[in-house]
């Protein structure tokens, strides 16, 4: 790709960060953070999304669900950072949700990243078209309030604040693609098949060095509980957020932002006896114990400063569509459709990068994104700023599968993600 072969480009880029940051890492801007978190659990029952085996509405709340945000300003800009214990959010619901935010806030559109766990245990929010009723209508409205409630207070609670950023590895966490005796793709657990296994993780401190909040990323489906579940929760996300704060204590927030998981399962789940209540919670235990004490543990080296400069960026790119009923065998055709906007986001904080598509992407692009990034701690967010189905990597397209059959993109969707990603980050890195 002509992104990657401009060898010249690269080498002037890594001269302007180095004359950019110093000796001393990042550009001399005073930096400020606020936190917040909100409950966002249905008050009625209403359908869960997920699973399109389940029609009624959930019988029960195995473990609240939450929104949890992060405000960040250095004097000139603000950014927010958004993770809420849902399946999704629509295009259309980010951009009211961003205009409503910037509105309240001051803070731009272009430095807002709405972010869903892609939890299967929770509340059907209408970003599939999941059918229209008035419960349903009545809590994605109430949920838009109440998110907008969250960066409003978020925003108010800014202080001086110190950041740093570490990376971990957690291994609960599988490929699901594997092929059966016919040479077809089916969902299961594939030891062979590529995993990204790197936690990513965020601190923030106040000015005392008191850690205000742990950002967490992990490539991994919300799928512990699996579609027999009716009950309603944040699943291995909501798990590992509680798991963590409460081992820190002292009302550290703890938002969860998942990475290119299209492809990847949790090793527990989703198939579990919910017949056997110690079966149905051992998944998300077994779960949240092993990443939530990584989590810790890389906390725990990461080195925080008080500077750092916040710049933004957002494109949407428009990829040839596909339409018509297609087959999830291997070697199948599909019919060309209309073009599906992808929306590419990159937040910047310091030597800190946010890399957001709207998207459920494979993990092998992730993982492509971050090495080719000249930030070394890139953190890459999926299902932000809006939904646009499953992005595959190019390499998965021939063996077919559930994920090829549903995705709305045709092929080559991975190398104009990889260079629209590129040429943003360059971009970005000489604005500084």
């Amino acid at each position: 790709m002509k992104s990657f072969k401009r060898k010249a480009d690269w080498i002037l880029l890594s001269v302007l960060i180095i004359l950019s940051f110093g000796m001393e890492g990042y550009a001399q801007n005073s930096l400020m953070a606020g936190t917040a978190s909100i409950n966002i659990t249905p008050e009625k029952p209403i359908p869960m999304s997920g699973y399109g085996v389940r029609k009624e509405a959930f019988t029960g709340v195995h473990d609240s669900i939450y929104a949890r945000a992060i405000v960040f300003s250095d004097g000139e800009n603000k950014a927010a950072i958004l993770s809420a214990e849902l399946i999704g959010f629509s295009d259309a619901f980010c951009d009211e949700l961003s205009h409503d935010i910037e509105t309240k806030t001051g803070i731009k559109k272009e430095y807002i990243l709405i972010s869903a766990v892609h939890s299967h245990g929770g509340p059907v929010t209408k970003v599939y078209s999941d059918g229209e009723s008035q419960e349903v209508d009545a809590y994605v409205e109430q949920l838009r309030h109440k998110l907008i409630q969250l960066l409003v207070k978020a925003d108010g609670n800014l202080k001086p604040a110190q950041i740093g950023a570490g990376k971990g590895e957690c291994r609960m966490n599988i490929n699901r693609r594997v092929k059966d005796v016919d040479g077809n793709i089916q969902l299961g657990r594939n030891p062979y098949g590529p995993c990204d296994h790197e936690v990513g993780v965020v601190r923030i401190d106040d000015d005392q060095g008191n850690i205000l909040s742990v950002m967490l990323n992990w490539p991994c489906h919300g799928v512990v509980l699996g579609p027999r579940n009716t009950l309603i929760s944040g699943d291995w996300p909501g798990a590992s957020s509680s798991y963590i704060e409460d081992s820190l204590g002292n009302e550290v927030v703890v938002p969860v932002v998942v990475g290119a998981s299209g492809d990847i399962n949790p090793l527990y789940g989703p198939h579990i006896d919910f017949e056997d209540v110690k079966a149905y919670a051992y998944g998300l235990g077994a779960t949240a114990y092993d990443l939530g004490n990584e989590v810790i543990r890389v906390t725990k080296q990461i080195q925080t400063r008080s500077s750092g400069k916040i710049d933004a960026m957002q494109k949407s790119i428009f990829l040839p569509g596909k339409s018509g009923e297609v087959s999830g065998l291997h070697n199948s055709t599909y019919n060309p459709g209309n073009d599906v906007e992808v929306r590419l986001s990159v937040l910047r904080i310091g030597a800190i990068v946010f890399a957001g598509v709207n998207g459920e992407v494979f993990n092998q692009i992730g993982v492509k994104i971050k090495q080719a990034s000249p930030y070394t701690q890139t953190f890459f967010i999926t299902h932000c700023n809006g939904s646009c189905g499953y992005l595959v990597a190019d390499e998965a397209i021939p063996e077919g599968g559930y994920e090829i059959e549903v995705a709305e993109v045709q092929a080559g969707a991975e190398t104009s993600i990889l260079e629209g990603f590129t040429t943003m980050t360059y971009e970005l890195s000489l604005r500084q």
